[in-house]
C-alpha cells in the first residue's frame, strides 16, 4: 500500500498501488475460485476457506473503500440492499430504530414489509429537525439512527454532526447511506457516524456495469462481527467480477463526481426560475434550505443529483420525459451517462413523491448538451 499521507484522488487512482508481485500486472486479477485447499495439516492458506466468506478480489475494493471512507473494515455485499439488510438483520427484535423520513423508496420499503416482521421498533421522522431528531431518540432504548444525506429524491441535508451528537449521546449508533454523495463529497465516520453504507453500484462503480454494496465501520466491534457473520451465513457477496468492476470503476470516482457536481451545479442554476419549472431541488443552490449544512460538510461539491417539478403537473413531466433525446429514461444514478425517470411512476402509488417531479442523474457528457436537450423538452406541451 502506499504512504496514507498520499492525497485519496491519487490512492484510488492507483488502486492503493498493488502490483502482482508473480506478474508484474498493475491491475489486480480476479479470483473465480469457491474454495480453497487445505493443507497437509488441515489448515487453510491464507485462513481462506470458502468464497462466501471471503475472496482477495473482494478484499481488494474492500481496502480502497475503506481507505477512502476513513473506516477500520469494509465488507462488500451483493447489492445496495443486501448491505442495508446486513446492518438492519443484525439488531435484535425489538429494538428500537430511528430513520429519516426521506430516503431510498428500496430500504423505506423493506422496512415496511419485513422489517416490522422482523420485529423491529421502526419510527420514522425528519431528520432535517433536530428537535424532532432528539425527541425520538430513546436514550438506552434506541439503537440505531439510519440517515441518508443528500436524501434521494427530493435531496433534503440531514447535519450528520448534530444528529450523531445526539444518538451517542443516548447510546445509539448511527449509520449514512452515502451512496449519493460518495466519500468524494462527504466522509460520514469524520462527523461521528459508526456505519457507512453504500450501493456500489452507483458512484462506486460509475458504470452501469455492476451490482454490488457495501459497508463500512468505524471501528472492529462486535456489532460490526455480527454484520459480517450475517454476509457470511446469508451468503450475500458480490461476484467475483463485479467486485472487480467496482475496484476498476473505483479508480476514476474523484473524476467523475467532480465532473457530474460541477455540470449539476451548471444545470441547476440554469433551470432556476424557468417558466416551465415549478421548482428545483439540488442542495448546491442557497435556495435550498439546506443549503448552509451542505456547504458545510460536503467538500467539493454538492453531487450529481437534482429533481425538477414542472410547472405543468405530472402530464407536463411525462411529456418532459418523453421528449428527451440525450438522456436515458432509466432508473438507478451514478453513472456516466445522464439518467431521467418519473420518480413516483417507478416507487409506486404508496410513493410521497410529488407526481410533477422528475429525477435527474448527472453524467460526464458536454453540459451544453444536456441544457439544451433539456431545454427542447420543456417545450413539450
Amino acid at each position: 500500500m502506499k504512504s496514507p499521507s498520499l492525497s485519496p484522488e491519487t490512492l484510488v487512482a492507483q488502486g492503493l498501488g498493488g502490483i502482482d508481485k508473480v506478474t508484474g500486472a498493475i491491475m489486480p486479477a480476479i479470483t473465480l475460485s469457491t474454495n480453497y485447499e487445505q493443507k497437509p495439516d488441515g489448515s487453510y492458506h491464507q485462513e481462506r476457506v470458502y468464497a462466501r466468506a471471503d475472496n482477495p478480489t473482494y478484499e481488494h475494493a474492500e481496502r480502497l473503500l475503506a481507505t477512502l471512507e476513513g473506516g477500520a473494515s469494509c465488507i462488500l455485499l451483493s447489492s445496495g440492499m443486501a448491505a442495508a439488510n446486513a446492518v438492519f438483520q443484525s439488531l435484535i427484535p425489538g429494538d428500537h430504530v430511528v430513520v429519516a423520513r426521506v430516503l431510498y423508496w428500496g430500504v423505506r420499503k423493506w422496512l415496511a414489509e419485513f422489517g416490522l416482521t422482523w420485529g423491529l421498533d421502526i419510527e420514522f421522522v425528519d431528520a432535517t429537525d433536530l428537535p424532532a431528531m432528539k425527541a425520538a431518540i430513546r436514550p438506552g432504548a434506541t439503537r440505531l439512527v439510519w440517515l441518508e444525506t443528500p436524501a434521494n429524491p427530493t435531496w433534503e441535508i440531514t447535519d450528520l454532526a448534530a444528529v450523531c451528537g445526539l444518538a451517542h449521546a443516548a447510546g445509539a449508533r448511527v449509520a449514512v447511506d452515502n451512496t449519493v454523495a460518495s466519500p468524494v463529497l462527504t466522509r460520514p465516520l469524520a462527523f461521528g457516524a459508526d456505519l457507512v453504507v453504500h450501493s456500489a453500484t452507483k458512484y462506486l462503480n460509475g458504470h452501469s456495469d455492476a451490482l454490488a454494496g457495501a459497508v463500512v465501520s468505524a471501528r472492529d466491534d462486535p456489532f460490526w462481527q455480527r454484520i459480517r457473520s450475517w454476509r457470511r451465513m446469508a451468503g450475500a457477496v458480490p461476484g467475483a467480477f463485479d467486485a472487480w468492476l467496482l475496484q476498476r470503476g473505483m479508480r476514476t470516482l474523484f473524476l467523475r463526481v467532480q465532473r457530474s457536481s460541477e455540470t449539476a451545479l451548471a444545470l441547476a442554476r440554469h433551470f432556476e426560475g424557468h417558466p416551465a419549472i415549478h421548482k428545483v431541488r439540488y442542495p448546491g443552490l442557497p435556495s435550498h434550505p439546506g443549503h448552509e449544512i451542505a456547504a458545510r460538510q460536503m467538500s467539493g461539491g454538492f453531487g450529481g443529483m437534482l429533481s425538477i417539478r414542472l410547472a405543468g403537473g405530472q402530464s407536463h413531466a411525462m411529456a418532459v420525459l418523453a421528449a428527451v433525446k440525450l438522456f436515458k429514461r432509466a432508473t438507478s444514478l451514478g453513472g456516466v451517462e445522464s439518467l431521467i425517470e418519473h420518480r413516483l411512476s417507478m416507487e409506486g402509488p404508496s410513493s410521497s413523491v410529488p407526481d410533477d417531479l422528475l429525477r435527474i442523474s448527472v453524467g460526464i457528457e458536454a453540459p451544453a448538451d444536456l441544457v439544451a436537450d433539456l431545454e427542447a423538452a420543456l417545450g413539450t406541451d
